[in-house]
């Protein structure tokens, strides 16, 4: 693309650096020097290698996620450092890139592996209501993050190999979290729901977290999109709802955009209280949802301008060439609810403001770029329709 030359060498660059043992993208694997294995991080940005595959139609990326996955996965569709008795929402997510790859290339291994990740489905703890527990150590909570890592694959499997069964269970997730997490006066969403009100953290009236996290916002905003794009349109009230559901959000996180950047800041609604900034991942994940959105027409056309002036804002403010390469900062390296201790000077993860402003910032890690990618796939896909 003329007008982002920079970012497909970026992109190169990145992918010549790394392997499935040291990943140049995964900042948490390279920081706690960790074996390789299956997990959420890698999936996000195998998925950008292969959105940019259908955008430019270059057969190495394709390859590049071919020969990656191989590593962990074998012929009979084992995976490599996947434990399905966690019931972690998190382990799904590398499996969406597997639909594509089992596709172009028909190996068996592949659907197998597909089948094996859609039977933790089928035995994911659920809340009363239905949704799936973000992890079995986190009984009766749903986190945005979770709908992301679920809901497009479960969608992907019900049309492609299981004649749509269970879509309305698919919907119905999204529905519950529209109606338990939306916050009426924002049209926010919080970042965590507790069913049982009983955590620390939680609303002992509503069961919310009590803050707006970018990041997990934009895990929902493109869980909507995605998962939509997975819909069989004959289904016509669930695929207009969540097309609705989308806009509803998108309109809502567009009052909190910074008018001077075009960025959204880490406590979405916070704007320039002391210690909160500009983040990049939640800020490009917002970018690609509504590009694609629009692609897909669920969406007005005239929301392409502020997909498109979102990434710009993070091409000037947050993507650096220098004599020693390119750097995509700011990103938030982690955040969660309850668990395990911040990563950070402050330790309680409660989803306060200053527990997320605490969680430490890096460059180049997949959170961010995966989404700045998919943003950047959108735009090629845009100027090839145009050309």
């Amino acid at each position: 693309m003329m007008e982002y030359p920079d970012v497909m060498d970026f992109f190169k660059d990145l992918l010549r650096r790394s392997s499935p043992a040291r990943p140049a993208w995964n900042q948490e694997a390279l920081l706690e020097d960790r074996e390789p294995g299956w997990n959420y991080v890698d999936g996000c940005m195998l998925k950008a290698v292969l959105d940019l595959y259908r955008a430019i139609g270059e057969s190495r990326c394709a390859e590049f996620a071919e020969q990656y996955v191989d590593t962990l996965i074998d012929e009979q569709g084992t995976i490599l450092g996947y434990h399905p008795e966690d019931y972690n929402c998190d382990n799904i997510n590398e499996g969406k890139v597997l639909f594509d790859l089992f596709d172009l290339t028909g190996k068996a291994k592949y659907r197998r592996a597909i089948d094996q990740l859609y039977s933790q489905l089928q035995r994911q703890p659920r809340t009363a209501e239905g949704n799936f527990w973000h992890k079995k150590m986190y009984p009766n909570q749903v986190w945005l993050d979770g709908l992301y890592m679920v809901q497009p694959f479960y969608m992907a499997y019900e049309r492609r190999f299981h004649e749509n069964r269970n879509y309305r269970d698919v919907f119905i997730q999204f529905e519950t979290v529209a109606r338990r997490m939306r916050d009426a006066s924002s049209g926010l969403l919080y970042h965590g729901y507790d069913e049982s009100k009983k955590s620390f953290w939680a609303n002992p009236e509503t069961g919310c977290s009590p803050n707006f996290w970018t990041r997990s916002l934009g895990w929902y905003v493109m869980a909507l999109v995605d998962t939509a794009e997975q819909m069989d349109e004959m289904f016509f009230y669930e695929y207009q709802t969540l097309q609705e559901q989308l806009r509803l959000l998108i309109d809502s996180l567009l009052c909190f955009l910074d008018p001077e950047t075009g960025l959204f800041y880490q406590v979405t609604d916070a704007g320039n209280r002391s210690g909160n900034y500009l983040e990049t991942s939640g800020t490009c994940a917002i970018a690609y949802a509504i590009l694609k959105a629009v692609r897909l027409e669920y969406l007005p056309d005239y929301y392409f301008d502020d997909g498109k002036r979102i990434f710009d804002g993070v091409l000037r403010h947050k993507f650096i060439k220098s004599e020693d390469g390119y750097e995509l900062k700011d990103i938030c390296l982690v955040a969660g609810l309850g668990g395990y201790p911040g990563k950070g000077d402050y330790k309680v993860r409660d989803g306060s403001f200053a527990y997320y402003i605490s969680e430490p910032k890096v460059s180049n890690d997949a959170k961010g770029v995966a989404p700045f990618l998919f943003a950047f796939a959108e735009l090629l896909r845009k100027e090839r329709e145009t050309l």
